[in-house]
């Protein structure tokens, strides 16, 4: 079941301290389309159907990714593509989307995510892994 456009807003909206939901919504934007890159198959499809349909689009019609992204460069990326960020701000609103989106999904499909991406995703997740 997903969840509504208008709860995991409101998740995004509260986690990150936007005072507009449309702060939230462009972030929620950006992150789910560099996500998308990173993630393929059934992974990403589970992932999609967890989320509003407006999200789910956006995580399946992903901006193209030649090569994985180190957590710091997805970090440089969505400051490069949110106006006004630094890295500092992108990894905040990083941190308020895919915690969003981990809630969504569950413990269980959010360690599938992160098996699909680069080590060190797992601390933008809001899931440390043991070492």
């Amino acid at each position: 079941m997903s969840m509504r456009r208008e709860s995991f807003l409101a998740h995004v909206q509260e986690r990150g301290e936007y005072e507009a939901i449309e702060e939230a919504d462009r972030v929620a934007r950006v992150v789910l389309a560099l996500l998308g890159a990173h993630l393929v198959g059934r992974v990403r499809a589970e992932l999609a159907a967890r989320l509003p349909e407006t999200y789910a689009l956006i995580l399946l019609n992903p901006l193209q990714a030649a090569e994985p992204l180190s957590p710091e460069r997805f970090v440089r990326a969505t400051a490069a593509w949110i106006d006004g960020a630094t890295e500092t701000t992108a990894l905040w609103d990083i941190g308020a989307v895919l915690s969003t989106a981990a809630a969504a999904a569950g413990d269980v499909l959010t360690r599938e995510v992160l098996l699909q991406l680069p080590p060190g995703y797992d601390l933008l997740f809001g899931h440390p892994q043991p070492t």
